[in-house]
Parts: structure tokens; C-alpha cells; sequence
């Protein structure tokens, strides 16, 4: 099975996760494409959606979903999205496709996060995908010093602002067996915006494409 097919695949696995007549969050990327066309099969039975990128949104209007603005909504039942990494408790890493501060928004609005990933994404400890940092622009060198001295190379990902307006900060070498610590860590540093790791707000359930069909993996709050 192709990884296109895996995508697709647990796409259509995410829709039993969607609550009828509810509002449902939305993320980013390839595999969120796959739930968005999987997701417009069945819009006339939601209220609409919330949208963690502008690409997303168009294309959940082009399927004639209604997007909302997020401060009109005080929660919501699930938000679903991807991931660039996830371990075996959930915690993640986020913002290959640079909206890891929207992501990170809408899942703090929702009662449930639903992963959906094909088996690669799943690692025992993260760190191996370069972990994204969103960065007011001015900070960016001081925030690169600060990763360089905890063992981490950083690099300004080139050519890319965030919908924000904002660049990304990309840092190998990281080991990351504490998440819970580290996001919290680099979140209290002056011109953070966001760091792309989600330990605060985990995966719930993971639906993962696997060789044999979708593996449902679900964790502890």
C-alpha cells in the first residue's frame, strides 16, 4: 500500500470520529487533505469547521464546508490533524507545514485530539524530525543561541513566513525524552510564538496507516 493510500485511508477513519451537528477542527497538511474530501461526504451533518491554515480553509470551502471564525466558538467535540512525529504516549511534533501556532490553537479548544498518521511517523522518543519554532523575527538569533547552547542546531527555514506573518525556526539534534518540560521551556523564551511540540495538548487517539489497515492507538489523558 502506498503512502498516498495510507493517507487515504485513515482519512476515512477520522469521519467516524466526527460529532454530528457539531463544529469540527481542522488541521494541516497531505493527510488532512485526505479527511477534508473525506469530510465533505458528509457536510450537510456538521455546522461547520475551524481551520488551522488558509490552505486548509480554502479547500474546505471548495467542498462547500462553512469555515468559522475561531473566536466564535468556545469549544469543540475534536480537532483533527497530522503529525510530523508522535510517541507511544502521544505527545507530538508538529509544524512541518509551518501552522504549528494555529494547530496548537484549535487543539486547545477541543475535548478530543484525533492523530492521523501513516506507521512512519511513530517513534519511541522524538527529536529525529527537526522540531519547528514559530519566532517573532527580532528574537530569531538570540532563540538560535539559546538552542545552540542546549545541544541543538537551528536553522532559519528559508523563504518561509507562517500565516502569522512570522518565520520558523528548524532544530535537529534534539533528543527530546522530556516533551512535557521542553515545551514548556521554550514557550517562557521572549519571541517565542510557538514550539511545535504538543504535550500539552496530546493526541487523544492516534489512527495509524498501517500495511494491515488502520491501528487505533489510544492514550491516557
Amino acid at each position: 500500500m502506498t503512502q498516498d493510500e495510507l493517507k487515504a485511508l485513515v482519512g476515512q477513519a477520522a469521519t467516524a470520529y466526527v460529532v454530528p451537528g457539531s463544529v469540527v477542527g481542522v488541521g494541516t497538511g497531505s493527510t488532512v487533505n485526505c479527511f477534508i474530501d473525506a469530510l465533505a461526504t458528509m457536510k450537510d451533518r456538521i455546522a461547520g469547521a475551524i481551520s488551522s491554515s488558509e490552505k486548509s480553509s480554502e479547500r474546505l470551502r471548495a467542498h462547500g464546508i462553512t469555515v468559522l471564525d475561531g473566536n466564535s466558538i468556545e469549544r469543540i467535540p475534536v480537532y483533527i490533524d497530522g503529525a510530523d512525529e508522535i510517541d507511544h504516549q502521544g505527545h507530538m511534533i508538529k509544524g512541518g507545514g509551518a501552522a504549528l501556532t494555529r494547530e496548537k490553537i484549535v487543539a486547545d479548544m477541543a475535548e478530543r485530539f484525533i492523530c492521523i498518521a501513516d506507521e512512519s511517523k511513530l517513534v519511541a522518543t522524538l527529536g529525529a524530525f527537526p522540531l519547528p519554532i514559530e519566532v517573532i523575527a527580532m528574537a530569531a538569533a538570540q532563540i538560535e543561541r539559546r538552542l545552540r547552547a542546549m545541544g541543538g542546531q537551528p536553522t532559519l527555514r528559508p523563504g518561509v513566513l507562517t500565516d502569522n506573518g512570522c518565520p520558523i525556526i528548524d532544530v535537529r539534534g534534539l533528543r527530546i525524552t522530556d516533551p512535557v518540560g521542553l515545551e514548556r521551556e521554550i514557550n517562557q523564551w521572549p519571541g517565542v510564538v510557538s514550539v511545535g511540540i504538543f504535550a500539552r495538548n496530546k493526541a487523544s487517539v492516534c489512527l495509524l496507516g498501517t500495511a494491515g489497515g488502520v491501528k487505533t492507538l489510544a492514550f491516557p489523558a
